[in-house]
């Protein structure tokens, strides 16, 4: 696949990024596959985390294709760069589209790159997972790469200003690649998903350093920091979609 303008862009996300003393710390990142299709699924919390993810699949020198949600084609400027970089779009209300698109993306040898939490986690733990990267795996028979992406959300999350903060800290963990069939049940298989992300995500918060004074608003509630619980996110998450459907 010709790619003209994916390249200059992460260079300059990457030279933006050394300006402002970004540190990077990957782990495993030799376990995206050099070649054929992988759906790499992702934690997410930040509005960075495509960036940082592409960023984890340097060592095997692969371009990740984003599922990314329709709004973002739709701008007048993130569009055209979208588009240029063959990321794909996810209409919500034509799902089975967008996972056709990123199937066929798979069976021709590209990354896919998915968050099966579907938006950001204000938590910074890892939330409940959607089922469809491990469909999309099973129906283009290539493995999933599960990683952690962390410290993302001190630089630009959702509910927090966007603060370039100099020395900011973004670990990425990548775990090995598994295979799914289409005779696996998807619930099972994104439950095993969950768990193997659960344990890379303990992993890459018991490395993390400097670890953060006491509430600090980055840090997960049950490390001690002061971002809400899991509990408190679903809630926040449920009056947040019964007021957007109040509004339809």
């Amino acid at each position: 696949m010709l790619d003209i303008t994916y390249p200059p862009i992460v260079a300059t996300a990457y030279t933006f990024f050394r300006a402002f003393n970004i540190h990077f710390t990957v782990t495993g990142g030799e376990h995206v596959p050099r070649t054929g299709g992988a759906v790499l699924a992702s934690n997410h919390v930040s509005y960075l985390d495509f960036i940082f993810c592409g960023y984890a699949a340097r060592p095997s020198k692969r371009l990740v294709r984003f599922m990314a949600k329709k709004a973002t084609f739709d701008h007048k400027i993130s569009g055209p760069l979208m588009r240029s970089m063959h990321h794909i779009p996810v209409d919500r209300s034509a799902g089975a589209g967008s996972l056709d698109h990123a199937v066929e993306w798979l069976r021709k040898g590209e990354v896919v790159g998915v968050f099966p939490e579907a938006t950001i986690s204000q938590s910074f733990e890892v939330k409940d997972f959607k089922t469809g990267a491990v469909r999309m795996a099973a129906e283009a028979a290539v493995p999933v790469v599960p990683m952690i992406t962390f410290g993302g959300q001190r630089l630009w999350t959702k509910g927090h200003k966007r603060e370039m903060t100099r020395g900011t800290l973004v670990a990425l963990r990548v775990g090995q690649p598994f295979m799914v069939t289409p005779e696996d049940d998807p619930i099972e298989a994104t439950a095993h998903l969950r768990s193997v992300m659960q344990g890379l995500w303990d992993e890459t918060l018991e490395a993390y350093e400097p670890k953060p004074e006491a509430d600090a608003w980055w840090w997960p509630a049950r490390l001690g920091g002061g971002a809400p619980t899991l509990d408190e996110m679903r809630l926040r998450e449920a009056q947040e979609r019964a007021r957007r459907e109040g509004k339809d």
